[in-house]
């Protein structure tokens, strides 16, 4: 079996190659031409999005041709597919698989909908690659990735709303715009519908992170281990000042602190940093 997803899942090089993920790349508009998301680094990406403000570059999904594409390579192998794709409540990308995988003959493919992003994503991705590899059922791997999707946490801050809003991604956080002028919000990934909602604000970035730590640890304790994934786009410090918080907070069974993909860069620009966290055990034993 073979798992694909989309490069808003924030996969490591060492994720992909090592577990033989197929990523479907999307795409970022720059006044000067397309550019794969995959293809330009987080860095690079940050100093084009500073130099070309206030205007900001728009984001597309792969069109369904380049799903079909890909999932008709694996089907020509006699590989069963498990497509894994950032929420419908925050891009059209899983209507282009759908509509790519009903060109294929057959039902080899399975479209799921993560229902979340980035650090989110990703565990499911990792979970149902690392289960294929084992030979788990498709069922089982489906079932396994409900229970992590309801398990999961997506939370982040952000310097300013200023690229969700002109990108048109604020949805339930739009009341925070223009009104709280030098607020951080706090916002996180609903597990109902994939969306984003406001749970809080600080006037601070520090004083997010400990509002993101305490969230944390509201939802889980201080007894359960569990992954969690620090993500910024380019704020370095205080990504490891909030693994730091963590680590205080809550009982960490495994830590990374990592970067957010450009295509997501987009929507937040450079000072946005959060986390994923998900139980361990619902990772562990999956190889």
């Amino acid at each position: 079996m073979k798992i694909v997803t989309d490069c808003a899942a924030d996969l490591t090089r060492d994720d992909t190659e090592e577990l033989k993920i197929q990523v479907a790349p999307l795409f970022i508009q720059f006044p000067e031409g397309e550019v794969r998301s995959n293809n330009i680094t987080p860095d690079d990406f940050y100093r084009r999005l500073i130099n070309i403000a206030p205007r900001i570059p728009t984001t597309s999904q792969p069109s369904s041709g380049v799903f079909a594409d890909i999932y008709n390579n694996l089907v020509e192998q006699g590989e069963d597919v498990l497509s894994i794709h950032i929420s419908s409540g925050l891009s059209g990308t899983i209507e282009s698989a759908r509509s790519g995988a009903a060109q294929i003959s057959g039902k080899m493919i399975t479209i799921v909908d993560s229902l979340t992003l980035s650090g989110g994503e990703r565990f499911q991705v990792l979970a149902a690659a690392l289960a294929a590899r084992a030979g788990r059922s498709k069922e089982l791997i489906i079932e396994q990735l409900a229970k992590i999707r309801e398990a999961t946490e997506v939370i982040f801050t952000l310097e300013t709303l200023e690229y969700l809003q002109r990108g048109g991604r604020i949805g339930r956080v739009q009341a925070l715009a223009g009104s709280l002028l030098g607020i951080k919000p706090l916002i996180r990934v609903e597990k109902s519908d994939g969306k984003y909602s406001n749970v809080g604000r600080s006037r601070t970035i520090p004083k997010a992170l400990e509002t993101i730590a305490n969230h944390i640890e509201s939802l889980y304790g201080k007894e359960t281990p569990l992954w969690v994934s620090v993500l910024h786009g380019q704020l370095p410090e205080q990504a490891n000042k909030l693994a730091d918080l963590m680590k205080e907070k809550v009982k960490v069974g495994k830590m990374e602190v990592l970067r957010i993909s450009p295509v997501l860069g987009v929507h937040t620009g450079p000072g946005v940093v959060g986390a994923a966290v998900v139980p361990m055990q619902l990772m562990e034993g999956l190889q």
